[in-house]
C-alpha cells in the first residue's frame, strides 16, 4: 500500500500546484429558496437549507400556494408565477424589457438558482383549452408534435417565468444545454434560472439529503457505480454506455448490466453504492426491493422512466421517492410523459459532475428544454466530485477508491504498471475492492477468463456475504452473456446452496426464472356435462 498512499500524496500536491483545472464555486448570495407559506415544515426545510448554505435570509420567498401537488395552469400563473415575479421586481433583483415582438424578458438577473421546497406544488396539469397558434408553438427543432400540451412540472416552468408572452404548450428550448465548461455564476443567461427542489416522502428525509450533500462534499463522493442499460431504446442505451465509460476513465469501479432484465430483486450492491443509473421499470425494482439497502451517503440515484417524478409522496411508487428514501442525495425525474429526447442526457449529467459542476448546473446542461416534464431533486449546490483531484478530508472508508483515482492518473497510459502495483497493495491490505475493481474493467474490456480470477481473489478478501456474492453474480454474468446457460445456471444453484438464508440471495432466484424457468402449472381437467359447464343451453 506504501507505494500507492506515495501516488495520493503527489496526486495532492499536483492539485495543490494548479496542475488540475477546478469548476467555477457556487455563490450563495445567487440563490433564491421558495416556499409555501401554508406549509409549516415548507419553511422550516426552507430555513435549513438557508442557514446551512449560507444564503441570505432575505433571499427567502414565501408565497401563499395551493397545498397539493397538483396544479392548474390559472394557479400557477395566478398563486406562484405571476406572485414570484412580483417578489423579484420589488426586491430589485432583476431587469426585464420587452422584444420587438413584445415579450418581456430578464435583461440582467441576479440570482441564478431558485431552489422549491417540499411544500411547493409539483405539477401543472394540462389544460383543456392549450392550443397553438400555427407557427408559434415552441419546438426544439423541425415540427412540433407536443402542440396542445401545456402539462409541466412547476420547477421547469419556473425556470423561464420571467419570460413574459410566449406560448404556454410544449417546450422552450434551455439555451444553457450542452454548454460545456461554462458557468451560470459568470453573469450569462439572464433570462434563465436554474430550479432544483428539496422534496422526498418525508421532511427528515429532505433535511438528510441537505446534510448529506454539505458533509460529503467535504471529502468528495467515493464509491461503487452501478449503470442497468436494459436494452430499450439506442438513445438512452448510449447515454448508459457513456456513464459507464466516464466512471472507467476516472478510476470508478463500476459494474454494468446489459440484460434486456434491469439489476434482478435485492441484487447485492453492498454498503459502497455510490452512484446508481438505469432504466425502465414503472416502480422501484431490484436492489432497492430490498429493506435494508440503502445508498452509501450522498449518492446520485438516478433511474430514466417517464414518470419517476410523478410523486414524491410515496416511497414504493415510481423512482424518484424511492431513490431519496433509499438514502440517495439527488435525483432528477419526470413528472409526466417527457418523451425521452426531452429528459435528462445522463452522459452529459455524469460527465459535468465529473468535471467538478454543481449539481443544478450539470443537471440543466444535460437538459435541452424547459417548460416541460423534468425536475432536479437534492442540494443544488451540491458538488460531489469537488475532491475528485486528490483533496478534501480523508475518510477511511474512501481510502480505496481513492487509491484506485489516484494510481488512474498515476499510470494513465501504463495499465498493466497501474494494475500491478494495485494488485500488490491488495494482497498487503487483504483489500477485496482493489480486485473487483480490476476485474470489472478486465470485463469491460472482454478479457473475462482475467476477470475471473480477480473475483475469486475479490470474494477470498472481502469480508461480508452480501460483497462475496455479488463476486459469484459478476462471474455468473459473464457467462450468462458468452451464452453459457448451463455454467450460469449451475454457478446460481450453487450459489444459492451456499448463500440462501441471506435477503440478497433472492437475486439468485430471479436469475434463475429467466435462465431456467419453472413448468407451467397443470391444466386444471375440464368441467364435465351440464349447461353450467358447457357454457351451453341444454
Amino acid at each position: 500500500m506504501v507505494a500507492v498512499m506515495r501516488v495520493i500524496v503527489r496526486f495532492m500536491l499536483w492539485c495543490v500546484l494548479g496542475v488540475l483545472p477546478v469548476s467555477a464555486v457556487p455563490r450563495s448570495e445567487g440563490v433564491a429558496v421558495l416556499y409555501n407559506r401554508a406549509v409549516p415544515e415548507s419553511r422550516k426545510i426552507a430555513e435549513l437549507y438557508q442557514e446551512t448554505r449560507g444564503i441570505p435570509a432575505e433571499n427567502l420567498i414565501a408565497l401563499d400556494m395551493p397545498v397539493v401537488p397538483d396544479i392548474s395552469r390559472k394557479e400557477y400563473e395566478e398563486m406562484v408565477a405571476g406572485p414570484l415575479r412580483a417578489e423579484f421586481d420589488r426586491r430589485g433583483w432583476w431587469r426585464r424589457r420587452a422584444d420587438s415582438k413584445g415579450v418581456i424578458m430578464p435583461i440582467v438577473n441576479r440570482i441564478k438558482v431558485l431552489v422549491t421546497v417540499k411544500g411547493v406544488p409539483l405539477r401543472i396539469k394540462n389544460s383543456a383549452t392549450a392550443k397553438a397558434a400555427p407557427g408559434e408553438a415552441k419546438s426544439v427543432a423541425g415540427g412540433n408534435p407536443l402542440a396542445g400540451k401545456d402539462m409541466a412540472s412547476v420547477d421547469s416552468e419556473l425556470a423561464m417565468f420571467g419570460a413574459e408572452g410566449l406560448p404556454i404548450d410544449g417546450v422552450l428550448q434551455n439555451r444553457f444545454y450542452k454548454t460545456g465548461d461554462e458557468s451560470i455564476w459568470n453573469g450569462g443567461h439572464p433570462y434563465l434560472v436554474l430550479t432544483a427542489r428539496i422534496d422526498a416522502p418525508s421532511a427528515a428525509i429532505c433535511e438528510r439529503m441537505i446534510g448529506d450533500a454539505v458533509e460529503v462534499e467535504k471529502g468528495g463522493l467515493w464509491g461503487m457505480a452501478y449503470v442497468d442499460i436494459s436494452h430499450k431504446y439506442p438513445m438512452g442505451d448510449k447515454w448508459m454506455d457513456r456513464v459507464a465509460e466516464e466512471c472507467v476513465d476516472v478510476g470508478i469501479p463500476v459494474v454494468v448490466d446489459r440484460f434486456k432484465d434491469t439489476f434482478p430483486k435485492n441484487y447485492p450492491m453492498g454498503d459502497q453504492a455510490a452512484f446508481y443509473y438505469g432504466w425502465y421499470d414503472w416502480h422501484a425494482s431490484g436492489p432497492f426491493k430490498n429493506p435494508q439497502f440503502k445508498f452509501k451517503k450522498g449518492a446520485i440515484g438516478i433511474h430514466l422512466h417517464s414518470f419517476s417524478a410523478a410523486q414524491l409522496k410515496t416511497p414504493t411508487q415510481n423512482w424518484c421517492a424511492a431513490m431519496l428514501a433509499k438514502g440517495a442525495a439527488v435525483t432528477v425525474g419526470n413528472v409526466y410523459e417527457p418523451y425521452l429526447h426531452l429528459t435528462h442526457d445522463f452522459g452529459i449529467l455524469h460527465e459535468r459532475l465529473l468535471a467538478g459542476d454543481c449539481w443544478v448546473e450539470a443537471c440543466w446542461k444535460a437538459m435541452p428544454v424547459t417548460s416541460w416534464q423534468g425536475v432536479v431533486l437534492g442540494d443544488p449546490l451540491y458538488t460531489p466530485f469537488k475532491h475528485l483531484l486528490g483533496t478534501g478530508e480523508i475518510r477511511q472508508e474512501d481510502k480505496d477508491f481513492r487509491a484506485l483515482r489516484a494510481a488512474k492518473v498515476q499510470w494513465r497510459d501504463d495499465d498493466d504498471e497501474r494494475w500491478r502495483q494495485l494488485d500488490k497493495a491488495g494482497e498487503r491490505t487483504r483489500s477485496g475492492v482493489f480486485y473487483e475493481a480490476h476485474g470489472l474493467e478486465l470485463v469491460e474490456q472482454r478479457r473475462t477468463a482475467d476477470a475471473m480470477a480477480c473475483f475469486l481473489k475479490a470474494k477470498g478478501m472481502y469480508v461480508s456475504a452480501e460483497d462475496k456474492l455479488r463476486q459469484e453474480f459478476h462471474v455468473i454474468s459473464a457467462d450468462r452473456e458468452a451464452g453459457r446457460k448451463d455454467l450460469a445456471i449451475q454457478g446460481l444453484r450453487h450459489a444459492q446452496s451456499v448463500y440462501g438464508p441471506i435477503p440478497v440471495a433472492e437475486a439468485l432466484q430471479a436469475w434463475l426464472d429467466i435462465l431456467d424457468p419453472p413448468p407451467p402449472p397443470a391444466a386444471k381437467p375440464a368441467k364435465s356435462g351440464g349447461a353450467k359447464g358447457s357454457g351451453k343451453k341444454p
